[in-house]
């Protein structure tokens, strides 16, 4: 999907749709009513479950919500909503959808008809900065890499900003003046973890270094299979040239097969032929352009597990290829103390250790989270299944799990599939799987609430499920 081509500061007296009122929605609609723009927002949700986010628009911004005809897809969308449609598009010139929103919309067929511009937030905010960007795609570790090479570039003393999918959009790195146009950046950097949604609408994002984790199972609710996935998060390499860097998981089949079209320099780490980076339990040791060895030690690091050393390997090698000091780096590495919901010590009880990894979605995430255990997890599990095989989850829990509780919408399935391998029992909710996970545990053991299972059938997002899950643990006697 390539974007019809926008001039660089078109907004101006233009009427923009833009679909969807979360976070980026609004972000996007107040960049671009500060640039003059007619602002449309097209939101599924009638206004009453909107809470605040109306309040925080400029007063000219258009909102239509509570139509699901804004949410029909092209191939089964009625009359009725296709007129819906094409009204929301009279006299539009740009269509910016929300990374939720289905690619195969009735809107955005309608204005692809119509040759209308579609571009995506990230593509927004990318055609207004002027600074170099380092953008982070992948199934897992995203947001911890994302995060991690900030601090290393803030240490350096660099003003980078860190967002994207983590959390705040890029699109607010942008500041705009009076005349509507973006302003010399308050940022040297920008350090932007990027969705495979938010690139299906990028036609000129062209960060200066590209990290690429991992690929495993996810979202195949959306796309056809995992190469369709696969693709769609390459397109973060579309733009680079030989004078930009792309940091790859040597030790990932999928991107050993899919990386020789990139036109970046490649920087392999991990596993496998011709890697720069390697890492053991011990220390991450790094050789590039045939300097000697850089030695980062990890006795004083508090991240664990391999996953976590292959985020902090891409780190590494982002910030030195940035220009980061070597010394600085290691500090970074140490004073690191990792994410809020992904593998999150809460509490110690009774000789249990109770860890939040709400943030881990997706089957290859569980796995990555049950590595160093045997036998000694509780796992909580369940929530809505995103597509893909979650019998790849058989082996890792029949070695490291004694007990599962599973819950939500997937639980069903999640029993089914790993009935052969741990005990599982079915609940009604978290409270209930918490309350049974109190009573099953034993000193020695861990309870890891990993989902393997997106949030929406019972929490707003996987962060209200991982505060409540910190709730009633520390509610235990």
């Amino acid at each position: 999907m390539v974007a019809p081509h926008l001039s660089s500061h078109p907004y101006r007296g233009a009427t923009v749709l833009v679909i969807g009122l979360g976070r980026t929605g609004r972000a996007v609609a107040r960049y671009l009513a500060a640039c003059g723009a007619t602002v449309r927002i097209a939101e599924r949700r009638p206004a009453a479950e909107l809470g605040d986010a109306i309040a925080e628009l400029p007063p000219a911004v258009e909102t239509f919500c509570g139509d699901d005809a804004a949410a029909a897809p092209a191939t089964t969308a009625s009359p009725a909503a296709r007129a819906f449609a094409e009204g929301l598009l009279g006299g539009v010139s740009l269509v910016v959808p929300s990374p939720g929103v289905p690619v195969d919309l009735a809107l955005l067929a309608i204005a692809a008809e119509r040759r209308i511009a579609i571009v995506s937030e990230i593509e927004l905010a990318a055609r207004a900065l002027t600074i170099p960007l380092i953008a982070i795609t992948g199934t897992n570790g995203k947001s911890t890499t994302t995060t991690l090479v900030g601090e290393m570039l803030r240490e350096g003393g660099e003003r980078p900003f860190v967002g994207g999918n983590l959390g705040t959009p890029l699109i607010s790195a942008v500041a705009v003046d009076e005349a509507g146009q973006a302003t010399p950046a308050t940022y040297s950097a920008g350090v932007v973890e990027v969705s495979s949604f938010q690139l299906e609408w990028v036609d000129r994002f062209h960060p200066r270094i590209g990290i690429f984790l991992n690929l495993t199972d996810d979202h195949l609710d959306r796309y056809a299979d995992l190469d369709a996935y696969g693709e769609t998060k390459l397109r973060l390499f579309a733009r680079q040239g030989p004078g930009d860097v792309a940091i790859l998981n040597g030790g990932d089949p999928w991107l050993r097969r899919h990386a020789g079209s990139l036109a970046a320099r490649r920087i392999w780490f991990g596993e496998g032929e011709g890697v720069a980076i390697r890492a053991d339990a011990a220390a991450i040791r790094l050789r590039l352009d045939d300097r000697d060895d850089e030695v980062y030690p990890l006795q004083r690091v508090s991240l664990a597990g391999a996953h976590n050393r292959e985020n902090m390997m891409a780190a590494i090698v982002a910030a030195r290829t940035f220009g980061v000091a070597a010394p600085v780096v290691r500090r970074t590495l140490e004073s690191f103390r990792g994410l809020e919901h992904r593998l999150e010590l809460v509490r110690e009880r009774g000789g249990v250790r109770w860890v939040n990894d709400s943030k881990g979605t997706n089957p290859g995430a569980v796995i990555k989270s049950l590595e160093g255990h045997s036998g000694d997890v509780i796992l909580l599990a369940g929530g809505i299944e995103k597509g893909g095989d979650y019998g790849v989850l058989r082996a890792p829990v029949a070695r490291a799990v004694r007990h599962a509780l599973v819950f939500g919408a997937a639980k069903a399935m999640l029993a089914r599939t790993l009935a052969d391998e741990t005990a599982v029992e079915v609940v009604d909710s978290l409270e209930t799987a918490v309350a049974r996970a109190a009573t099953v545990a034993r000193p020695g053991d861990t309870v890891l609430l990993s989902p393997a299972c997106a949030s929406f059938d019972m929490f707003r997002d996987y962060a209200d499920r991982g505060r409540r899950f910190k709730a009633l643990v520390e509610a235990l006697p």
